[in-house]
C-alpha cells in the first residue's frame, strides 16, 4: 500500500450532532466544554439580525446551534436540527475531562464532582462509573441521551 501524502496536515475542523433541540444542547455543551456559543457572522450584532437579513423563516432559524473553543483550538461543534430522536446507543462519543489543572491535585475529586453535579443540573444524566486500573471515568448522557464520558472521576 502507497502511503497517501497531504500538502498540509489534517485536522480535526468541526463535529456535527443530530439534535431535537439544537439551542438547548449548544448551550449544554458550551458549558462542558469550556466553549461560547457561536458569534454572529462579521458585520451583523447578532443571530437575529443575520437571520433578517436573509429573511429567514421561524423554522430556519431554529435548524442550527453551534458553539466554538473561545481559545480557537478545539474544533467546532455544529449541531443540526433533525425529525427522528435518538434510537440507539452512540458509535462513538466524547471524553471530557473537567477538572481545573490549576487547582491543587487534593482539590481535584472535589472539582470533579461539583461540575458532575453541575452538568446533570443542566441535565445531564449520569450512568454508571468506572474505577479500572487503566483509569477512572463516569458514563453520562446529555439533555438529548447522547452518552459522554467525564474522566478521572
Amino acid at each position: 500500500m502507497n502511503p497517501i501524502s497531504h500538502p498540509h496536515p489534517t485536522r480535526l475542523k468541526a463535529v456535527t450532532v443530530d439534535a431535537g433541540d439544537p439551542n438547548r444542547l449548544a448551550e449544554f455543551w458550551a458549558f462542558a466544554l469550556g466553549y461560547v456559543l457561536q458569534p454572529p457572522p462579521q458585520g451583523f450584532e447578532t443571530w437575529e439580525a443575520f437571520a433578517d437579513a436573509l429573511n429567514l423563516s421561524a423554522e430556519e432559524r431554529e435548524r442550527y446551534g453551534a458553539v466554538v473553543d473561545p481559545e480557537g483550538v478545539g474544533p467546532r461543534i455544529l449541531f443540526q436540527k433533525v425529525p427522528e430522536g435518538k434510537a440507539v446507543k452512540n458509535r462513538w462519543h466524547l471524553d471530557i475531562d473537567v477538572v481545573d489543572p490549576s487547582l491543587p491535585e487534593d482539590q481535584h475529586d472535589l472539582d470533579r464532582e461539583a461540575k458532575i453535579a453541575a452538568l446533570v443540573e443542566r441535565g445531564a444524566t449520569e450512568i454508571e462509573r468506572f474505577d479500572e486500573p487503566v483509569g477512572k471515568w463516569v458514563v453520562m448522557t446529555d439533555p438529548e441521551d447522547n452518552e459522554f464520558c467525564v474522566l478521572g472521576a
